[in-house]
């Protein structure tokens, strides 16, 4: 069983009960046993759809009836026509497409490259009464507004509900807003325009060469590899990068070396102790500096080995020691720009755990618009797929006048601060990714939100008013220390850098998170003079092993993908989510595996598809899109320069490449039916394992992960890793006793009792992990965070 999830329907697609019940077909019922009610007769199948057509017809002319004379206004989602309908009023009348109503057809190409790329664009079943709708509400509506998101996709939703309705001989305005706040939408009311046919045609672009290669590469894939799979434009360059990645890291030769540090006080210095750096008890009047090279050496020094460190450590005890140079540097820090969604994306898997799906989830809830309170939903940041770090005067103001009122005058700088994009090809008529009103900040905003909701939304407000916080200003002091060994008569230099903040500036409210760790040192150095002498306490040779490059996590590959420009802010939620999904790759510790299914796929595509999973390649048609959407070149030619060389490509790639053979992994167990082995397989769903004696024996297991060590603070019962419904579905945690136990939780459990009052405790924040039974937050150690990154797999 999955955590509660609330649903919602809208009028355009929730069917009555009376409607469901006509639909159904009726039952069989044999005379001798059934008893039937004079009130419910058996209904004839052709009386049942009758009865749907009415139906239907009823609901068709009251949509009708509550558009005439009306403006029509149509967006996608329902939440954002909640909160847009009370800001436009009763002459308005406003309804949801929910997304796109035409797409190109699932079961055939649905292209034609001979006939200039045309597309045969349907109408997906699901989508036809929402159509009807609108088309019927069109018909006798006044005028048709098309409100859909400020971005190419958008733009190609109201383009395609045009067409789907056939309402092209009615008054038709598009509207573009990139906040959902009644001061934006009214402005944006005021400046109608045409739908934009650069924009759709971008899209078009996009989507057709996408199909053409998914069409065309994935059916070559289940012939010759295994049947699921799936070959996308930009998804396979993803791919290569994270195989490359962990190739990388198999290849990878560990090198020894050896640092030696030195612990060194003032002659005075008092015998009283502290906490120090890297775990030792030093004086308060003792620093450690690490040797940096020989005297009169500029290179430094490289210590191979024990050997070499020993003898180096031995001469460095008879060394005498003295100050050589005091240096202090003040240096300023500035602070980070709004949002962008590449950096949300990123942010957010940082601080939060968030996987970028997600994250673009909760920031669609809270830019559609939510109840906080009187006068309806309101939109609380500006539109979450953007680009473009530019930010309207109108917030520049509100943040600096926030941070005049919370930290003082001394944390703003003289004028507001304007960032520049520097992402290829980024649309500066979007805005950063901002709170629509400063003033909402999260502690007031906190009685309204669920929990992930605030986490999100206090990140991007702290990013926000950071942003326009003066710098912080730092203070470095570096003291470099000569050693003189009167045995060997060798000098040493040693060195030893200290940083403290002078001025907190935007450090006040937010940092920036980082990738990699911070070796900075903020242990404060003793009141030094040059040429003072100074004694070694202890000698510290410490080892160390060269590290091969880091897996890549969400963030980082996120910031890898935008850094090549391969893909658009919309799209890099959907290319990490269906690499996982097709098994191409796996998280671990989050970060990206490449697994051999996806290494074997990889291969295939670099070998007959060199330009597929070319980055360089991928990014140039990036640019190319870019063009159409700026009217700098036709969509047709682009697409048919793209499609003679990989049409050639794949007709060659059919013939050359062949059978891949995979060798079953045994489960461990024999089939409990037949007694043949159990083995693990893959479907479009994910793994699981079934009986080796298919398709005579259709034995199935799934795969359950146990969390080591967890018990269910219920029933005792095990936690166990689960997963919500579809191939997409999030993972959970519950009992494994369901259904007599409804234990569930989003967060994972870990080992480590609540130091409080015992109870359950789940790690939803990085270093962090949070009781269950009374709240409290608790700072991991290393150790037990790596524990609850390693659940145990199990079958049932």
């Amino acid at each position: 069983m999955s955590p509660a999830r609330s649903t919602k329907k809208t009028t355009a697609t929730a069917k009555p009960a009376a409607r469901k019940a006509a639909a159904k077909k009726p039952v069989a019922r044999k005379a001798s046993t059934t008893k039937t009610v004079a009130s419910s007769a058996p209904v004839s199948e052709a009386a049942a759809k009758a009865a749907v057509r009415k139906t239907r017809a009823a609901e068709l002319s009251a949509a009708a009836a509550s558009a005439t004379g009306k403006s029509l206004v149509i967006v996608e989602s329902p939440a954002k026509a909640r909160t847009i309908q009370p800001v436009l009023g009763s002459r308005y009348i406003v309804r949801a497409s929910l997304g796109h109503v035409r797409d190109l057809p699932k079961s055939r190409l649905g292209v034609d490259p001979d006939a200039g790329f045309a597309a045969t664009y349907t109408v997906p079943k699901e989508k036809k009464d929402v159509v009807s709708e609108l088309k019927k509400m069109a018909a006798v509506a006044k005028d048709i507004f098309l409100a859909t998101d400020p971005d190419r996709e958008g733009e190609a939703i109201s383009w395609h509900l045009v067409e789907a309705a056939a309402i092209k001989d009615r008054p038709i305005s598009r509207v573009v807003f990139h906040e959902i706040t009644p001061e934006a939408i009214t402005e944006a009311f005021l400046h109608p325009r045409q739908i934009d046919m650069d924009l759709v045609n971008a899209q078009q672009a996009r989507r057709v060469m996408d199909r053409l290669v998914g069409y065309k590469i994935s059916p070559i894939l289940w012939r010759k590899v295994r049947s699921g799979l799936s070959a996308g434009r930009v998804q396979s360059a993803a791919l290569r990068m994270i195989v490359d990645r962990e190739r990388e890291i198999s290849n990878f030769t560990a090198q020894e070396y050896w640092s030696i540090d030195v612990e060194l006080a003032k002659l005075t210095a008092a015998a009283v102790t502290v906490a120090a750096t890297r775990s030792r008890n030093r004086s308060v009047d003792s620093f450690v500096a690490t040797l940096v090279n020989l005297a009169g050496k500029r290179s430094k020094i490289t210590i191979g080995n024990k050997v070499e460190a020993d003898k180096l450590s031995a001469d460095l005890k008879t060394a005498a020691y003295t100050v050589a140079e005091l240096a202090v540097k003040n240096s300023q820090r500035h602070p980070a720009p709004p949002f962008t969604t590449s950096t949300l994306q990123q942010e957010a898997s940082r601080k939060l755990g968030f996987t970028a799906q997600r994250t673009m989830a909760v920031a669609q809830q809270l830019y559609e618009g939510l109840n906080i309170g009187r006068g309806g939903p309101v939109g609380l940041i500006t539109y979450m797929r953007t680009d473009s770090v530019r930010v309207a005067d109108t917030a520049l103001d509100q943040s600096r006048a926030y941070v005049v009122h919370r930290f003082g005058g001394d944390f703003i700088p003289g004028r507001p601060r304007q960032y520049v994009t520097r992402t290829r090809g980024a649309q500066e008529a979007h805005e950063a990714i901002r709170p629509t009103v400063i003033a909402r900040d999260p502690e007031a905003m906190k009685q309204f939100l669920t929990a992930e909701q605030l986490r999100l939304y206090d990140l991007i407000w702290k990013r926000m008013v950071a942003s326009q916080m003066s710098s912080a200003t730092m203070e470095t002091t570096t003291v470099d220390v000569d050693g003189k060994s009167a045995q060997a008569n060798t000098g040493y230099l040693l060195r030893v850098s200290s940083t403290r903040v002078v001025f907190p500036g935007y450090q006040a409210l937010y940092e920036e998170g980082r990738d990699d760790e911070d070796d900075e040192n903020t242990s404060p150095l003793p009141p030094l003079e040059k040429s003072e002498a100074l004694n070694a306490r202890e000698i510290l040779p410490l080892q160390h092993f060269t590290q091969p490059p880091p897996r890549y996590t969400d963030a980082t590959l996120i910031k890898a993908l935008e850094a090549n420009g391969i893909g658009r802010p919309s799209t890099y939620a959907s290319i990490l989510s269906t690499i996982q999904a097709r098994d191409y790759v796996k998280k671990e510790k989050r970060a990206f595996v490449a697994q051999d299914l996806g290494m074997v796929v990889n291969d295939l595509l670099a070998e007959h598809f060199p330009e597929i999973v070319d980055l360089q390649f991928t990014a140039q048609l990036e640019d190319e899109l870019d063009d159409i959407a700026d009217g700098k070149r036709e969509w047709v030619p682009v697409l048919t320069e793209f499609y003679g060389p990989f049409n050639t490509a794949v007709e060659r790639a059919d013939k050359l490449i062949e059978k891949v053979v995979f060798e079953p992994e045994p489960a461990g167990e024999d089939c409990p039916e037949c007694g043949k082995p159990l083995i693990f397989k893959l479907s479009r769903f994910g793994k699981f394992i079934g009986c080796s004696g298919f398709p005579e024996c259709r034995v199935i297991k799934r795969i359950v992960k146990t969390v080591a060590g967890v018990k269910c603070p219920k029933d005792g019962g095990d936690i166990v890793e689960k997963r919500g419904r579809g191939p997409r579905g999030r993972v959970f945690f519950g009992c494994n006793n369901y259904p007599n136990c409804d234990f569930t939780a989003w967060d994972r459990p870990i080992v480590e009792p609540c130091p409080q009052c015992g109870g359950l405790m789940v790690q939803p924040l990085r270093g962090n992990a949070k009781c269950l039974a009374c709240g409290a937050t608790v700072k991991l150690a290393d150790q037990d965070q790596a524990a609850a990154e390693a659940p145990v797999p199990a079958l049932v």
